[in-house]
This record gives C-alpha cells, sequence and structure tokens, in this order.
C-alpha cells in the first residue's frame, strides 16, 4: 500500500466505523431508547465517536507495519435495551443495524467507483490523475473497510454484532449466560485472529462480495 492509498485509508474507516455506530444508537432511538441521543452520540460529528486506540493507534500501527488492510472501531454507542418497546424485536434490528449500514456503504461506493471509472474514460488526463484516482482509491477502500467490518461483526461470537441477533432469537432462559460468557469472547476472538482462523472465515466472502461489487476488480 502506497503512502496516497494508506492515507485515504483513514477518511474511510473512520467513515464506515462511525456510521457503524450511529446507525446502532439511531434504530435504538426509533425502538424506544433514548440513551445514544441523550449522550450526543447520534451526530456525524466524528469527535463525539473517536476512539484513540481503535480510531486512531490500530488503523496508524496497520499503516506503519504495510498492512494491506487496516482495520479499526470507534466507540460503541450507549444503549439500554430496557427501554426498548419490544426487548426482542429491538434487540435483533439494533444488533443488525451496524451491519445493514456497512452493506449499505459498501454498495454505494461501488456504485461511485463504477460511475468513476466510466468518467475517467471521457475526462482530461491530469484531472483524471489528480482528482478522479484519488476518489477511486478511496472508493475501493471503503468498499473494503465495509466488507470487513460487516463480515467480522456477522460472526456470531461475543460481543460482536451477530451474536446478539442470535441471542435475540433464543428463548429468554439462555440470554443471562450469554452475557455471562461475553466477557470470555475478546479472548476467542484474539486467538482466532492470531492464529489465521479469523482470516480463513472472512477472506472467502469477503473476496466474493468486492469483486462482486466492483465488477470484477
Amino acid at each position: 500500500m502506497d503512502l496516497r492509498e494508506a492515507l485515504l485509508s483513514i477518511p474511510a474507516i473512520m467513515l464506515a466505523v462511525i456510521l457503524h455506530e450511529v446507525a446502532h444508537g439511531w434504530v435504538a432511538y426509533r425502538m424506544g431508547d433514548p440513551t445514544a441521543k441523550l449522550a450526543g452520540r447520534l451526530t456525524l460529528n466524528p469527535i463525539p465517536h473517536i476512539d484513540p486506540f481503535g480510531t486512531i493507534i490500530l488503523p496508524g500501527m496497520f499503516i506503519v507495519l504495510g498492512s494491506p488492510v487496516i482495520f479499526g472501531w470507534a466507540k460503541p454507542v450507549p444503549i439500554n435495551p430496557n427501554n426498548f418497546r419490544d426487548l426482542r424485536v429491538g434487540t435483533f434490528l439494533v444488533s443488525i443495524a451496524g451491519v445493514s449500514m456497512n452493506v449499505f456503504l459498501a454498495f454505494f461506493f461501488g456504485a461511485v467507483y463504477r460511475v468513476l471509472i466510466d468518467l475517467a474514460r471521457i475526462l482530461d488526463p491530469f484531472l483524471v490523475e489528480s482528482l478522479i484516482v484519488p476518489l477511486l482509491l478511496f472508493s475501493k477502500k471503503s468498499v473494503l473497510i465495509n466488507l470487513i467490518l460487516a463480515i467480522f461483526n456477522l460472526i456470531p461470537i461475543p460481543p460482536l454484532d451477530g451474536s446478539r441477533a442470535l441471542m435475540s432469537l433464543l428463548s429468554f432462559r439462555y440470554w443471562e449466560l450469554f452475557y455471562r460468557y461475553e466477557i470470555y469472547g475478546f479472548f476467542v476472538i484474539t486467538i482466532l485472529l492470531f492464529t489465521g482462523v479469523l482470516g480463513k472465515i472472512i477472506y472467502p466472502p469477503l473476496m466474493f462480495l468486492y469483486q462482486l461489487i466492483l465488477g470484477g476488480v
């Protein structure tokens, strides 16, 4: 990854993780929970959402190490499920809201990428190199980052979104057990990450969707 591509990845990941969290908070608000709204988290202003490590330090480390993929997260929005008008429905919809936002963004920037490709064929070469090429790189990175976030969060390991969506479909008697073991999920995810198992889970659907959205690129 060259320097220009790396620098364009930073706003792409910030947009992806911030809108992911805003989607959680907005759906929670629509389901009757004003916690995120009262905390000032239903905003596109990036400052309230920035997690110093997940939004800045970790992506920066990936860039320094020359990683082909940059990953990170924003501060989770505060949510109180007890305020939901329907606990089961609210939990499910809030759980999939972030993933749904990332999937939408992936397809949106995929459409932008295809339009830019067509423009690059007819515009002045100087304009293409100075404007269209950076926008193409940003769009490709946005597609990749949003797909990674969506697929990763769908994995049903607590506290990822997929686990909460799955939990909402189970009988209430299992919810307490689910929450009890949630703290161990980070250790499981870390082990899967460093053993390469997580990559093998994510890579096949990631590449399929990435090539589908960008037209085989």
